[in-house]
């Protein structure tokens, strides 16, 4: 075969060990160039005079080789020409459909069996741990608790009191100079629940404004800061009831003018 070299163009004869040894990379022995002796390999020189090797197009897809040769076997390998009477009769062959006509074993109904079951136990609980997670969701919500309710009931066990805040209102409120405390207030309101089961108190959030609405001043009451009665606070505000509540604050100045309550 023949490999023209593109740097000086000198064409070299050269067979499969030079080219099998680096892959098809050759030196010219002339201007001493690396190059692809692939793109210009030939079995035959074209007509003189010659100037340039025409290189090979490239393919997207490799060439498919039709004319086989030679295959090895997995065993003893056979000569590529044989004699027809050596070949087994179909008596001596092996009885049964051939190899690649038979089903692989499916596996064993058992062992399907128990990967069913951990899927079963791993996804129960998954769903306990969601449950778990979201169990304040589930205990205000109206249906849900209705089933909650009649469960406890059964197994003799008690839930945290619902709570819906949006059903929490201020009756009447009121800011005033502490009587007996210089440089402190007192806040005063009515709080009313207007839902139809007992809520726990809230946690109360009074924010002090100025004229601007910008705040002031802003602090957290937990229900054990203005509730002193233990069995009260533990028996939670009634359905439609009323609980004056009293928070002794500090005087943020004369810039307070308004205030505001937010339940938590």
């Amino acid at each position: 075969m023949y490999a023209q070299c593109p740097e000086c163009l000198t064409i070299f004869s050269l067979g499969t060990n030079e080219l099998g040894a680096a892959h098809g990379r050759v030196r010219c022995a002339h201007c001493n160039a690396v190059f692809d002796a692939l793109l210009t390999l030939c079995e035959r020189l074209p007509p003189e005079p010659i100037t340039k090797l025409q290189r090979h197009a490239e393919q997207l897809t490799p060439p498919q080789l039709d004319v086989p040769v030679f295959r090895p076997n997995g065993g003893a390998q056979r000569a590529l020409y044989f004699d027809p009477d050596e070949r087994p009769r179909a008596s001596e062959r092996a009885s049964g459909p051939p190899l690649f006509t038979r089903r692989p074993r499916r596996a064993s109904g058992q062992r399907n069996r128990w990967w069913l079951f951990a899927n079963f136990v791993l996804a129960l609980t998954l769903g306990a741990e969601i449950a778990w997670a979201e169990r304040a969701r589930w205990i205000d919500h109206p249906r849900a608790r209705t089933v909650l309710d009649s469960v406890c009931a059964t197994v003799n066990c008690r839930l945290p009191l619902r709570r819906d805040r949006e059903l929490l209102h201020l009756a009447s409120r009121d800011i005033r100079p502490h009587p007996s405390v210089a440089g402190a207030l007192i806040i005063s309101a009515t709080l009313h629940n207007a839902a139809a089961f007992t809520q726990p108190f809230p946690v109360v959030e009074i924010t002090l404004s100025d004229l601007d609405e910008q705040r002031v001043a802003m602090r957290r009451f937990q229900p054990m800061e203005y509730v002193a009665d233990a069995d009260a606070l533990a028996g939670g505000l009634g359905p439609s009831a009323n609980a004056a509540i009293v928070f002794e604050v500090a005087d943020p100045g004369k810039d307070a003018v308004a205030f505001e309550f937010r339940f938590e």
